[in-house]
């Protein structure tokens, strides 16, 4: 199922609507030769020189009047503490009914001015990435997370995202 770029006029065959952030902003700002001492990282958690501690978990908008929404698998900040208790309940059932962690966004996405903008990562059954929720006062993606967005704004966003120059 394909769409037509509404800004770029461009035919998709694909009309994306998930995108990964692979590694937190402050881990990209680190020079490749030194993220090897600095920086351990797994497909859902990483570690900046033992004192930032980061989860990846998934950020969703809605779509009004679909079933659909945009994906942003990005990774946000959790305390030592709260990343410890992560860690600690990672394979064990019933981990969902923790309380959410607080963090803070620590990747763009496009868009939007999200870096270090407020949020709650909430665990989910094991198996699933954790639920990351803006709680950024009046913040636009904390507003569109909650309310929407229209298909023609999905749209913009797919650009942006796609095109990121």
């Amino acid at each position: 199922m394909g769409y037509t770029c509404r800004t770029c006029g461009v035919w998709h065959s694909e009309r994306p609507t998930a995108f990964l952030s692979e590694l937190p902003e402050a881990v990209f700002q680190i020079p490749r030769k030194d993220r090897r001492s600095r920086v351990e990282l797994s497909s859902d958690q990483c570690v900046l020189d033992d004192k930032h501690f980061f989860i990846i978990g998934n950020l969703d908008v809605p779509i009004e009047g679909t079933a659909d929404f945009l994906r942003w698998t990005v990774w946000t900040t959790l305390s030592e503490a709260n990343f410890k208790r992560a860690s600690d309940l990672w394979t064990k059932p019933g981990r969902q009914s923790e309380p959410p962690y607080f963090g803070w966004l620590s990747n763009l996405i496009p868009g939007y001015d999200s870096i270090n903008i407020k949020t709650y990562v909430q665990t989910q059954p094991v198996g699933t990435r954790p639920r990351i929720q803006v709680i950024e006062e009046g913040h636009p993606l904390a507003i569109d997370q909650a309310k929407g967005i229209s298909p023609a704004r999905a749209d913009e966003l797919i650009h942006l995202a796609v095109h990121r120059d």
